[in-house]
C-alpha cells in the first residue's frame, strides 16, 4: 500500500475513527485505525467490538491500494505535530514508512489481517431525516440517561421509528426526556415492538463525529444492531440488553394534570439559578409555589441560608407546590432558547411535574419529599 494524503483532511477523518478506538483492549489490534485503500476511495475503520466506524476521507491519492493500520496514540501525534500539506504512507512488510515535510517515520505495524471484519452500510430498510433536527433530538434526551445504574437499559437512548416518526427516549428513573420528529421511513422501515435502546457512547460519538454537517442521516436497524449513515460516515452499535421503563404510562397518567402554566426560558431560568444559590450536594429540593400570575422559588440549606426568588408568570389555577431537584429542571432549560416558552404542567406535589414545549419536546421530573 502507498498513499499520499491531504494532512488537515486525513487528521479530521482520523480523529472521528479514533474516537471509537479503545485505550486499552485485551485484542491490542484494535487500538490501531485501520486504512482501507482502493482505487477510487481510502476509509478509515476502527471499532471497540460495541460500536464500530467507517469513515471515508478526502484529498487521498492512492499510489498502490492495500490495507494496513495506524496506532492511534503515534500516528495521531504524528499528524497533529507536522504543519506539511502532505504526508506520504508506504507499507513495507511490517514496517510503515511516514514521509512529510522534513519529517521521516518508520513505524512497526501489525497485520491488517487481524483486525475484525467491519461491515458497511448494508440496510435496504431505514429511515431519512434532517442531521442538525437529529442531532437537536440527542441533544435534548441524551443528558437523561444513567450510565451508573445497575439496569443497563438506563444507560441508552430509546428509538421509535414509525412510519413517518421517530421518538427518541432516556431516563434515569428521576427524570425523562421525550422527543418526537419528521422522519421518511424508506421501504417500509419501522422498529415495530422491538425495544431498540442504543448506548450512550455510541450516541456522543455519533453527535461529535457529525459535527456541523448538514444533509440528512439515515438509521437501520438489523436483529442486535443499529447503523447510521451520514456524510461518508457509518456507524454501528451493538443495541443494549434489557427492558426500557415504561414511559408512555407516565405520559398517559400526566394527562389528568389540570394545573398549568406558561414560562418563559430565560427569566425562569434566571430566577432558577438565583434560588440555587444556597443550595447543596446535600440539599438540592427547590420549592417551586405556583399562585395566581406568580411562581415562587425558595430553598433552604442550614450551613448556607435561605433564598426565595419571585417571577410572575402566567397561571390561574388554585394554589400549589412542589419540590424538585433544581439540577434536573436546569437541564431541561439549558437544551432550550432563552425566547422559548416551556409549559409545565401539574397534579399534586406527589406526582410528576411535566415540562413541554412547543416542538414535540417532553420532560418528566418526579418530585422530592417535601419533608
Amino acid at each position: 500500500m502507498k498513499i499520499t494524503l491531504d494532512r488537515a483532511k486525513f487528521l479530521s477523518s482520523f480523529a472521528a475513527a479514533a474516537s471509537v478506538a479503545p485505550q486499552r483492549s485485551p485484542k491490542a489490534i484494535l487500538q490501531n485505525v485501520k486504512v482501507e485503500a482502493t482505487d477510487s476511495k481510502v476509509t478509515l475503520v476502527a471499532s471497540d467490538t460495541e460500536i464500530s466506524i467507517r469513515v471515508e476521507t478526502e484529498g487521498c491519492q492512492v499510489e498502490k491500494p492495500g490495507f494496513t493500520v495506524l496506532p492511534v496514540a503515534r500516528f495521531g501525534s504524528i499528524l497533529k505535530e507536522n504543519r506539511g500539506e502532505k504526508i506520504e504512507l508506504e507499507l513495507k512488510e511490517s514496517k510503515l514508512d511516514v514521509k512529510g515535510d522534513g519529517v521521516h517515520f518508520e513505524l512497526p505495524v501489525e497485520s491488517a489481517d487481524l483486525f475484525p471484519v467491519v461491515d458497511d452500510w448494508q440496510s435496504e430498510k431505514y429511515h431519512e431525516m434532517n442531521i442538525p433536527l437529529f442531532k437537536e433530538m440527542v441533544r435534548r434526551t441524551l443528558f437523561a440517561t444513567d450510565n451508573e445504574s445497575s439496569r443497563y437499559a438506563l444507560g441508552g437512548v430509546l428509538f421509535e421509528l414509525q412510519d413517518e416518526k421517530a421518538i427518541m427516549v432516556a431516563t434515569d428513573g428521576r427524570r425523562l426526556a421525550k422527543m418526537e420528529s419528521i422522519a421518511a421511513a424508506v421501504e417500509g422501515h419501522t422498529t415495530g415492538e422491538k425495544m431498540v435502546i442504543v448506548p450512550s457512547r455510541a450516541m456522543q460519538t455519533l453527535e461529535r463525529v457529525l459535527g456541523a454537517s448538514e444533509g440528512n442521516i439515515w438509521i437501520g436497524t438489523s436483529e442486535n444492531k443499529i447503523h447510521f449513515k451520514a456524510d461518508g460516515v457509518v456507524l454501528s452499535a451493538l443495541l443494549v440488553e434489557g427492558r426500557f421503563p415504561a414511559w408512555k404510562e407516565v405520559f398517559q397518567s400526566s394527562k389528568e394534570n389540570k394545573l398549568r402554566a406558561d414560562l418563559t426560558v430565560g427569566p425562569f431560568y434566571s430566577a432558577l439559578r438565583q434560588a440555587a444559590i444556597v443550595s447543596s450536594d446535600e440539599s438540592r429540593g427547590i420549592d417551586f409555589s405556583f399562585e395566581s400570575g406568580r411562581l415562587k422559588m425558595s430553598a433552604s440549606t442550614s450551613e448556607i441560608g435561605n433564598s426565595e426568588v419571585e417571577l410572575p408568570v402566567t397561571y390561574e389555577n388554585e394554589p400549589v407546590e412542589i419540590t424538585l431537584d433544581h439540577r434536573f429542571v436546569s437541564d431541561f432549560l439549558k437544551v432550550l432558547g432563552p425566547e422559548s416558552v416551556a409549559k409545565i404542567s401539574l397534579q399534586e406535589d406527589s406526582r410528576p411535574a411535566v415540562f413541554s414545549a412547543e416542538d414535540n419536546y417532553d420532560y418528566v421530573v418526579m418530585p422530592l419529599s417535601r419533608s
